[in-house]
């Protein structure tokens, strides 16, 4: 629209999720005008990031290193594996900070409709780790969704014979939540898996 380098700005931030174009073309305004700086330095931590932001040998998770540093610290629960569909499930669930145990992150969730299916998925390295470094319980902490919920069943018949118990996160009514507003689907889950 102004020049084509200006364009390409405004395209590429329009790949971030939420970004369209009014809001890209916003955001490249403000780095423009006066706050170069701030995006020169952004430019930089992005660069940093695609290079040398990697996956976890362990859980998948995204980390600066080999190992990440909740699979090194020693004060974890090594006999609890919460397994996820993405790191952003893993950044959710630390921050609520009430879990201590370690995590598995699968990349995603079956999908047949959308071509992926286990082997998409870090599905096998799940059950190998298991079989290599027992637990006592796995969480099965993916999404609602008809593809979350097969693919805790998919991983649960993987692994439930090597592992003491496979349990999966509650569902139901949000805290603060009032009963009339809520859908029927999560209302009768909530009263499914009342404890």
């Amino acid at each position: 629209m102004l020049t084509e380098k200006f364009d390409n700005l405004v395209k590429q931030l329009r790949v971030l999720p939420g970004v369209g174009q009014k809001t890209a073309q916003r955001m490249a305004l403000h780095l423009l005008n006066g706050r170069r700086g701030q995006g020169s330095a952004l430019a930089q931590a992005l660069d940093i990031a695609m290079h040398e932001i990697i996956e976890c040998r362990q859980c998948h998770s995204f980390s600066d290193d080999d190992i990440c540093p909740i699979c090194v610290d020693p004060r974890r629960d090594d006999s609890v594996l919460c397994v996820v569909e993405t790191a952003a499930d893993v950044m959710a669930i630390e921050q609520a900070a009430g879990y201590r145990g370690r995590y598995f992150v699968l990349g995603g969730h079956l999908s047949p409709l959308d071509g992926i299916n286990a082997d998409d998925l870090n599905i096998d390295q799940l059950v190998n780790r298991v079989k290599t470094a027992p637990v006592d319980e796995i969480i099965l902490a993916t999404s609602t969704t008809v593809e979350g919920q097969t693919t805790a069943h998919f991983i649960a018949e993987a692994v439930r014979r090597h592992v003491g118990k496979v349990t999966r996160i509650a569902q139901g009514i949000p805290m603060g939540g009032e009963l009339e507003y809520l859908d029927s689907m999560t209302l009768s889950q909530a009263l499914q898996n009342r404890s």
